[in-house]
């Protein structure tokens, strides 16, 4: 069952909002249910992410990452 929920949002969140649901071909109202789905770990389909993430996902399967290796990357990424 749907029910209507109603958020009071500043104009300029909004207007960013509706960007966004226009780039991802979606409704506002798709967005913040697939938010809302996310927050408790709820299964999210892999069509409910931005392309590039989309690209990504799965590319570490079964790959052994340490945090030793990521904070390399950092320090490598970042001087």
């Amino acid at each position: 069952m749907q029910t209507k929920l109603t958020l009071r949002l500043d104009d300029r969140v909004i207007s960013r909002a509706k960007r966004e649901a226009r780039k991802r071909g979606k409704s506002v109202s798709q967005m913040v249910s697939e938010f809302f789905d996310s927050l408790d770990g709820g299964v999210t389909s892999p069509d409910a992410y931005p392309p590039v993430t989309r690209s990504l996902l799965g590319a570490l399967h079964g790959k052994q990452v340490s945090v030793d290796d990521y904070r390399r990357h950092l320090r490598d990424k970042h001087l």
